[in-house]
């Protein structure tokens, strides 16, 4: 059993890769465009040929699999197994000679970083702040980029209050057992829905249609994924786009691209570039 497998079962950890498992097997290349043209529009460019491409914490492997089809070189890299496992499934299907390597490991493990050539793009979209050490690992992924380098990731918001109380929630879901957790992904579902009928009215008034539960969300997530990872995503950080920004600024990056959640709940999106001057 692998020191992830040991949490997961002790209840200190989300399964993530479990997760990401079964939203694999709704990707197809309709869910595969929208990741490649989220990509896209946040890195400014639709050709990443002779770049290298690093995922750390490649969850289903989408992002990866986009990436190789723009070009990219890219290295995955995951601390859950089954994660490992739902993303070279997708590239045999998907990219089965594709420049494209897939191994377990973590961002957290100095052996493992030291022996990682700097990538031209660094990606790690809402998988910092699930190792636990979330300011560690951002130090390390500042440090895994190429001179001249991006840096692509996203960090939950801080919300103060509401941050604390859903970090409750999640080490209890990790801590209780299929019944309780069916309660805390409902009665999350409930509090994070209250407003979703009248959005749903004003969006048929002006004479849209509400979105099904089938419908890919942007990027070409699922809700229902989306839903249990957010309840049951522990261990859980957060940090305020102002933080972000300073930390990566005082290592030499410059921001190129920001998304934010509007200071609600969610991620905050940033795209940073390092100066070329910079030691990688």
């Amino acid at each position: 059993m692998t020191d992830c497998e040991t949490e997961i079962s002790q209840g200190r950890r989300f399964a993530f890769g479990r997760n990401w498992r079964q939203f694999g097997q709704l990707i197809d290349e309709t869910r595969i465009a929208s990741a490649t043209k989220s990509l896209e529009a946040a890195l400014g460019t639709t050709d990443l040929s002779g770049r290298t491409f690093l995922d750390i914490g490649c969850g289903s492997g989408l992002f990866s699999l986009a990436a190789v089809r723009m070009g990219a070189r890219v290295r995955s890299f995951d601390y859950d197994p089954d994660s490992v496992r739902t993303t070279k499934k997708l590239r045999t299907e998907f990219a089965p000679d594709s420049d494209w390597s897939v191994c377990c490991a973590s961002v957290l493990d100095p052996d493992f970083v030291q022996r990682q050539e700097p990538a031209d793009i660094v990606y790690s979209w809402g998988v910092l702040h699930h190792t636990g050490a979330l300011w560690k690992a951002m130090d390390t992924a500042c440090g895994l980029v190429a001179p001249g380098g991006t840096l692509f990731i996203s960090i939950y918001n801080d919300q103060g209050l509401e941050s604390r109380l859903w970090t409750e929630v999640k080490r209890r879901y990790n801590a209780s057992g299929p019944l309780g957790r069916r309660v805390l992904v409902t009665g999350s579902l409930l509090y994070l829905g209250r407003n979703y009928p009248l959005r749903a009215l004003a969006k048929l008034a002006r004479g849209g249609a509400a979105a099904g539960g089938t419908v890919p969300r942007p990027r070409g997530m699922s809700r229902k994924h989306d839903l249990v990872d957010w309840v049951g995503g522990y261990p859980f950080e957060v940090a305020t786009p102002e933080q972000v920004f300073s930390f990566c600024r005082e290592r030499g990056f410059e921001l190129r691209h920001l998304k934010t959640c509007k200071g609600g709940l969610g991620c905050n999106e940033f795209v940073f570039a390092l100066d070329g001057r910079a030691e990688g």
